[in-house]
């Protein structure tokens, strides 16, 4: 049986600009950052679920998260701006008996309970794995002045989304190294579109729209902290 520990990052990934709002934007008066995270609660194969926030962050984070982050469990990390920084920084405390490492991005709020399952099954079989939605439409290839250059057919590409798991052997060689995954190592999980990024202004009500959506699952709140939801 795999063992999880997860890895919850607060920086923007590659190729998207940290925009104002993201992980700390709130969605009915609750930080995407912390529902990102309870996505991950109470599930009896996740033993460890660790924050990473940039070291000009923490002290601020730590007033704000760190009594709702204590009680159940999670820890807090510091560490770089980059998206690359904080996923190594994972590395140094990661838990002994986990087998693999989920990464998830905190500005993503709406990720249905059965894309995260599935997506620990096929983590017993893959060295790495991701969500992915299709591209829906033709896409435009611009130069660095935004002039376009060429266009692609939306069949050849794929929309890459969190969560993503890695074996820990890998995760630990990528952390090391600080390098990313290449993309022929993936293996793609259909994910859902209600999967959305709160990257900016606005993006707030997109991702409270698609929460709305989610199909529920029941489980029990094991302390009043849980039901009271944060």
């Amino acid at each position: 049986m795999a063992i999880f520990s997860v890895l919850v990052l607060t920086a923007a990934p590659p190729g998207q600009a940290a925009e104002a709002g993201g992980a700390f934007a709130k969605i009915d008066g609750r930080e995407v950052l912390m529902r990102a995270v309870e996505l991950f609660l109470n599930r009896d194969n996740v033993k460890q679920i660790q924050v990473v926030f940039a070291a000009d962050a923490l002290e601020d984070a730590k007033r704000k998260f760190g009594g709702h982050f204590s009680f159940a469990g999670v820890k807090v990390v510091s560490s770089g701006a980059r998206w690359i920084e904080q996923f190594a920084a994972g590395a140094e405390k990661l838990n002994p008996d986990a087998t693999h490492v989920i990464l998830h991005d905190g500005a993503r709020p709406a990720v249905p309970y059965t894309d995260i399952e599935n997506l620990m099954e096929i983590a017993e079989k893959a060295t790495a794995a991701t969500l992915v939605t299709p591209a829906r439409s033709p896409l435009v290839e611009v130069d660095e002045g935004g002039l376009p250059v060429a266009s692609h057919s939306p069949d050849r590409f794929q929309h890459l989304l969190t969560p993503q798991v890695f074996k820990k052997e890998k995760y630990l060689a990528l952390a090391k190294a600080k390098q990313e995954l290449h993309a022929s190592e993936w293996t793609l999980v259909k994910g859902s579109p209600l999967n959305v990024r709160v990257g900016g202004p606005g993006d707030e009500k997109i991702a409270k729209a698609m929460l709305a959506m989610l199909p529920k699952k029941k489980i029990a709140a094991s302390s009043p902290f849980e039901e009271a939801q944060w």
